[in-house]
């Protein structure tokens, strides 16, 4: 459960900062969706926007595979 302070403040729990890998001075876009509060972090870099995207992928493994294919067809 979170509190709104007298400031109009909310602390995100840890947990889910941790999850979503927030920290100190991350911007937010706010809206109202069907009575609801929706927060979006607002990402600046690409590099941060795909973090964790490809989690677990083998990437490379699957470029050489598709090399060898290309050149096994020529």
């Amino acid at each position: 459960m979170l509190r709104l302070s007298s400031k109009g403040q909310l602390v995100i729990p840890r947990s889910i900062r941790e999850s979503l890998h927030l920290k100190n001075g991350d911007q937010f876009q706010a809206q109202v969706v069907d009575g609801k509060i929706i927060l979006e972090p607002v990402i600046k870099d690409v590099i941060q926007r795909l973090h964790g995207k490809f989690a677990g992928e083998n990437m490379l493994n699957d470029l050489e595979e598709e090399h060898k294919r290309e050149v096994d067809d020529e």
